[in-house]
């Protein structure tokens, strides 16, 4: 994610050194935990506010091992402490910050607040981070409060790793602003090791009218995740996870949640999906095993601080124990509501046991830092959970009533993923190749070999067509799923394209799709023969395309004729696409208009290639008088840092 900085002025008076902020740090005064003390003061600066102030202020650093000459690659231990204090007259709920940090830092803790993304510490937040409160996630007023401190403002003390910066520097962040929808910050002003703002409620923001709620109103995302707490009881709670697939064209497969307890729960069952440990070691000899002594933790689903969650296979759907649940046990599918909305939904149980001092009913904390990812999808960021107003569900007895859920948390997420860069020629090793270097055309055969085998064909044709050879050789693009598009023939009235999806990997795909944009050529789409196809054209002039019933299955790469001799060979689907020229006037297949310029698979978004071959001659009427023109469009390798 990019970030701005925002040039919005305001008037400020000279203001005072940050003493406060750093006698409290100094003194060893913990996050809002003063321990019976009196809380230190907010700074000086703040008298001046009336909005939310921000402040970071550098505290320490120490030089670290190993201890090296080049003062750009030494690395030290600092400390640092950053203030979110509501000083104005409206309640910041779920306060969100960015620290613009610039100096190769890895921050090791912040006390009283997580990293956005979900991100376990150490985190390299080199590029700058996100971070929002906990446990205190929303800040009271001064008004309503009678002043009281611990309510208005969130102090965070981080310890970290940073670079190059070296004394008497003072490697301070680039920036530190409020995110919350409705705010503004001017350029943060920096006095010495400390650097503060103020930020105020825009008054041109207009909130859209929605139902008045108790807490925060729902929110939207690529992908969004609920977490319900539906039964309680004295030391335990039965929560739900609900996962929906929001986004049109994106989906998982084989998906894999993961989150952090932070007030040592554990996971005594589960029903609708399993952990994927399952170690009683670390509740026997933690302190879950002092609060338990009776329990059998032989039989605990899960006692780790970050268990690992994955849904069930089909043929656990009906079985009593573990599955029964309704959108449960589909092998960790979600797909795009465009294709079934039934299937764009994930649910889940856990009970989930409590240590002291939270054995009351009403003490409920959800867990932190969660991520999840699948196969061949994109890497979700999920923001953390905000409290919202209770999920209501049909009642169980089936009469025309509502039972709502004890307590609600939502989370929403957002895709980020950008296509790889293609190369489109394989190399003997990683070793010996070059990321860099310009991707080598292949001929058409090629295209039915796998990677590891394409270079004798790729060194053939260059010196066949006279084009270079670099040295070292381009990386393999290692892809899990190619899709070739091949211009099949254009005529007067109309052309045809050919589209083929190769699957290079073993994991086979159920229920796959792929969609395609294009610019010039979407209004004369007429028709696809061998797969379902869709215009859509709120989703900016994209086909998209599904597999018939019996075709919906891309297999996987099995072993060749002789497996000995012959390479391995890859699942494939193709079709042929018809388009009409009426609705186009002016199109020019052979110079490259009836390529697609952007390609999705399951979700993922594939890399285009950077050149195009197009034909050097006018109209032809024959499928094969066209020079061929095809391109692999490929998406990124399919994820090996998976959770298991």
């Amino acid at each position: 994610m990019k970030t701005t900085k925002t040039s919005i002025k305001t008037p400020w008076t000279t203001l005072l050194f940050f003493s406060a902020v750093i006698f409290a740090f100094s003194s060893g005064v913990g996050a809002q935990d003063y321990e019976g003390e009196t809380p230190p003061a907010p700074p000086p600066e703040s008298d001046n506010c009336d909005g939310i102030f921000l402040s970071y202020t550098f505290i320490s650093r120490q030089k670290e091992y190993p201890h090296v000459k080049n003062s750009t690659a030494q690395s030290w231990a600092f400390k640092a402490m950053a203030t979110v204090l509501n000083a104005g007259l409206h309640e910041l709920k779920a306060w969100k910050i960015f620290v613009g940090f610039q100096h190769e830092e890895i921050l090791v803790a912040a006390s009283g607040a997580v990293i956005v993304d979900g991100e376990d510490f150490p985190a390299h937040v080199g590029n700058g981070t996100y971070m929002s409160g906990y446990p205190q996630a929303d800040l009271e007023t001064s008004i309503d409060t009678a002043g009281d401190i611990n309510q208005i403002q969130v102090q965070i003390e981080m310890t970290g790793t940073q670079f190059g910066v070296k004394p008497p520097g003072v490697p301070m962040p680039r920036t530190i602003r409020l995110v919350n929808d409705g705010y503004k910050c001017p350029g943060p002003k920096r006095r010495g090791s400390s650097m503060y703002v103020c930020c105020k409620r825009d008054p041109k923001y207009k909130v859209k009218p929605k139902k008045k709620t108790k807490f925060l109103p729902r929110q939207n995302g690529d992908l969004s995740l609920t977490y319900d707490v539906i039964q309680t009881f004295e030391g335990s709670y039965l929560a739900q996870v609900t996962i929906d697939n929001n986004n049109p064209l994106g989906r998982l497969d084989h998906w894999n949640l993961t989150w952090e307890w932070m007030r040592g729960e554990f996971i005594n069952t589960m029903r609708g999906a399993y952990t994927h440990k399952k170690d009683p070691a670390e509740c026997i000899y933690g302190v879950a095993a002092q609060y338990y002594p009776g329990l059998d933790f032989s039989s605990v689903m899960n006692c780790q601080k970050n268990p690992v969650i994955s849904d069930l296979p089909a043929d656990r759907a009906k079985d009593e124990k573990v599955g029964n649940l309704p959108y449960c046990c589909r092998n960790g599918s979600l797909l795009p509501t465009i294709m079934n909305a039934t299937k764009a939904r994930s649910i889940f149980q856990l009970q989930v046991y409590k240590i002291p001092p939270d054995m009351n009913r009403t003490a409920l904390t959800p867990p932190q830092k969660w991520k999840i990812n699948g196969v061949i999808n994109p890497n979700y960021k999920c923001g953390p959970p905000i409290r919202v107003d209770a999920t209501e569900f049909p009642d169980p007895s089936g009469l025309q009533a509502i039972t709502s859920a004890i307590a609600s948390w939502q989370l929403t997420t957002t895709t980020l993923s950008s296509p790889a860069t293609p190369a489109l020629a394989a190399a003997d090793s990683q070793d010996t190749c070059s990321a860099s270097a310009r991707p080598l055309l292949l001929p058409p055969e090629a295209l039915l070999v796998p990677f590891e085998n394409r270079t004798t064909k790729a060194k053939a044709w260059a010196k066949i067509k006279h084009y270079p050879i670099p040295k070292p050789l381009p990386c393999p693009d290692n892809c899990g799923v190619s899709i070739n598009w091949h211009i099949y023939s254009d005529y007067k009235k109309g052309w045809t394209a050919r589209i083929t999806l190769f699957n290079w990997d073993d994991v086979s795909f159920e229920d796959w799709f792929t969609a395609i944009q294009m610019k010039k050529a979407y209004p004369g789409f007429e028709n696809v023969y061998s797969f379902n196809g869709t215009k859509l054209p709120e989703l900016n002039n994209t086909i998209f395309f599904q597999g018939l019933p019996g075709l919906n299955y891309l297999v996987g790469e099995s072993n060749g004729t002789d497996p000995k001799v012959d390479p391995r060979v890859p699942g494939k689907q193709q079709s042929v696409i018809s388009f009409t020229k009426k609705l186009t006037p002016g199109i020019n297949i052979p110079r490259g208009d009836g390529f697609p310029t952007k390609v999705i698979f399951n979700g993922e978004e594939c890399s285009l290639p950077t050149d195009f071959p197009i034909g050097s001659g006018g109209y032809r009427s024959n499928v094969n008088f066209l020079p061929v023109i095809f391109l692999s469009i490929m998406t990124f390798v399919l994820m090996t840092d998976r959770f298991h």
